[in-house]
């Protein structure tokens, strides 16, 4: 396969592969991502870091919820992100 079919299929294979975890897409694009990680091992290795990645992300179970922002770390969070929109616009 050529090199710019290669990287247009990881692409297509990296924007399906959540809802291919979740059992979400009809059998035959399955085949297809399947037939794809067959001979792709960056496709197979990122496939797996998702999976590993989602199954962390479930077993996951906080003990214990932080504490809420106080107002001082609020007002500076926001003006931190005041001052960065602020920057966008200048370059822009």
């Amino acid at each position: 396969m050529a090199s710019h079919e290669h990287n247009e299929k990881c692409k297509e294979v990296f924007s399906l592969l959540s809802e291919y975890l979740d059992l979400e897409l009809p059998p035959d694009a399955c085949q297809e991502i399947e037939a794809h990680l067959v001979g792709c091992p960056p496709c197979i290795e990122f496939a797996e870091s998702l999976r590993k990645t989602v199954d962390l992300c479930h077993r996951y179970q906080p003990t214990e919820l932080p504490d809420p922002l106080g107002q001082q770390a609020r007002e500076q969070l926001l003006d931190a992100y005041r001052k960065m929109l602020a920057g966008r616009k200048t370059a822009s």
